[in-house]
C-alpha cells in the first residue's frame, strides 16, 4: 500500500467526483428518474449490497461511492471495508451499501463507473511500478487523461504507488519540440539552452523547468540550460544508458526522464538504464477497468 499521507482524497479530488457525479447522475436521470425502480420498486423496500472485487488488483476511489449516495439520499449509508490503496483479491468486500433498494439501485452504475475506472488506474500503475523495483526510477503519470477526470486520475496513480507529473499547464514548464519550434523562428536562435535559459528568467523561481531531447546532441545543448529534468523522448536504452553518462559528467543534479511507448515488457530494462523517472501516458489513457461489482446481501420489503 502507498504512504497515505500522499494519497490524500482531497478538496480538488472532492471537488472533481462532484462535478463529474452531478454530471453522471443528469445523464441516467434527467427530469424524470429511474423509469425501472418506478415501475418495480417500493419506497419501502431496503437492501445491503456488497461492492465485490471480480479480480486481483488495487483499489481506488471508494470515497466517492459516499459522495454518490449522500447526492442521491441521506438515507443510504457507504461503508467501506478497505482503503485506497489496498490491494484486494477475488471475492473481496471492499464497500457496503445499505439504505433503499431504489436509491441503491439508481446509483449502482455510477458508483461502478468512478470505481471500476479509478482501481484500474491504480491496478495498472502498481504493476509499472512492481516491474522497476530496485531501481531509482520512478513512475510517473502524464497529461494524457480524460478530460475533466484529471485530478481523480492522478489520484489513482498514486493509490498505485506512481508519482504524479505536472498537473496542468500552469504548475510547470515543459518546453517540446513544437515550443521550439515557434520559439525558434521568433528569435533566430533553435539552441535548447538558450530556449531553457530565457524560460527560467520568465518563470517563477520555484518552478520547474523540464526540456524534451530526442537525440543526444540535443540533450549536451539542452544540459548546457541547466534545466531541472530533461525528458528523454523514445530513446532506446542504449541511448538511455548512454544518456545517464553524459548527465552525470556534465550536470549530475538534473533529472533524467524517459518517455514514450514505454510498456510492462519494456519498463524494467528502461529503469535499470539510471534514468530517474519514467512517465506513461499508458497509465491514465489505456488502462482497463478492474472487475467490481455490486452483489445483493440482503433485501427487505
Amino acid at each position: 500500500m502507498p504512504d497515505q499521507t500522499s494519497l490524500s482524497f482531497g478538496a480538488n479530488e472532492r471537488a472533481n467526483a462532484l462535478t463529474l457525479l452531478t454530471l453522471a447522475l443528469k445523464e441516467d436521470l434527467a427530469e424524470i428518474g429511474d423509469r425501472t425502480c418506478q415501475a418495480l420498486i417500493e419506497p419501502t423496500d431496503r437492501a445491503e449490497v456488497h461492492v465485490v472485487a471480480r479480480t486481483h488488483g488495487v483499489v481506488a476511489g471508494l470515497p466517492i461511492g459516499a459522495l454518490v449516495f449522500d447526492a442521491l439520499s441521506n438515507r443510504v449509508a457507504w461503508i467501506s471495508e478497505t482503503l485506497d490503496g489496498s490491494t484486494v483479491e477475488p471475492g473481496q468486500v471492499v464497500a457496503r451499501v445499505v439504505g433503499p433498494l431504489k436509491d441503491v439501485l439508481i446509483g449502482e452504475r455510477t458508483v461502478l463507473n468512478f470505481l471500476t475506472h479509478l482501481s484500474g488506474i491504480a491496478t495498472l500503475t502498481q504493476r509499472f511500478v512492481s516491474e522497476t523495483a530496485g531501481t531509482r526510477a520512478v513512475i510517473l503519470d502524464t497529461r494524457k487523461t480524460l478530460p475533466g477526470w484529471r485530478s481523480l486520475a492522478k489520484y489513482a496513480v498514486r493509490a498505485g504507488g506512481g508519482t504524479n507529473h505536472r498537473l496542468g499547464l500552469y504548475d510547470g514548464v515543459l518546453i517540446k519540440d513544437n515550443h521550439i519550434a515557434a520559439w525558434s523562428r521568433q528569435v533566430g536562435n533553435s539552441s535548447l539552452a538558450a530556449a531553457v535559459r530565457q524560460a527560467r528568467s520568465k518563470s517563477p523561481k520555484d518552478l520547474t523547468v523540464e526540456v524534451e531531447v530526442d537525440t543526444l546532441s540535443q540533450l549536451h545543448d539542452a544540459l548546457d540550460g541547466k534545466p531541472d529534468i530533461v525528458l528523454l523522448d523514445n530513446m532506446n536504452c542504449d541511448q538511455l544508458k548512454e544518456a545517464v553518462q553524459i548527465r552525470d559528467h556534465a550536470a549530475p543534479h538534473v533529472l533524467l526522464e524517459a518517455s514514450g511507448g514505454v510498456t510492462l515488457a519494456t519498463v524494467r530494462a528502461i529503469a535499470e538504464t539510471g534514468v530517474d523517472r519514467i512517465s506513461i501516458g499508458a497509465l491514465t489513457h489505456s488502462a482497463p477497468s478492474l472487475d467490481l461489482a455490486f452483489d445483493f446481501f440482503q433485501i427487505e420489503s
